[in-house]
């Protein structure tokens, strides 16, 4: 079977992508981001059946019961197209982020808090 290798690199893909945006460097969450984009495009391809099937054209009254489910293709290619706007609207900003702040760390971004203040709490 083709799928168990695709879900394993799903679940890689996933896991990458997670642990990327968790840093602190704008970069890395944005690699992060496109990753969670594709992982999330391999699922639906994945959960919508890998293998070949009849296209679901439909010639008399009955559709086949093999034939090809085409939502989730319609799905990848929303998702596709969703996703790279994300990306590249998550890029603009972060290429502005850093010509205004000079830096790409997160935490050096904290620019609206007053720096004389003590911070403010973490977690409850």
């Amino acid at each position: 079977m083709i799928e168990t290798p695709l879900i394993l690199l799903d679940g890689l893909f996933f896991a990458a992508s997670i642990y990327l945006m968790l840093s602190r460097h704008i970069i890395r969450i944005l690699i992060g981001v496109a990753l969670l984009g594709n992982a999330v495009n391999l699922l639906l391809f994945v959960a919508g059946r890998v293998t070949r099937e009849i296209p679901p054209v439909i010639t008399s009254d009955v559709l086949p019961a093999t034939a090809a489910n085409p939502l989730p293709q319609a799905l990848i290619l929303t998702a596709i197209v969703i996703s790279f706007s994300f990306f590249a609207f998550l890029m603009v900003l972060g290429y502005r982020a850093w010509q205004t702040l000079k830096t790409d760390d997160t935490t050096g971004m904290r620019f609206a808090e007053p720096a004389d203040e003590p911070a403010p709490p973490e977690g409850y």
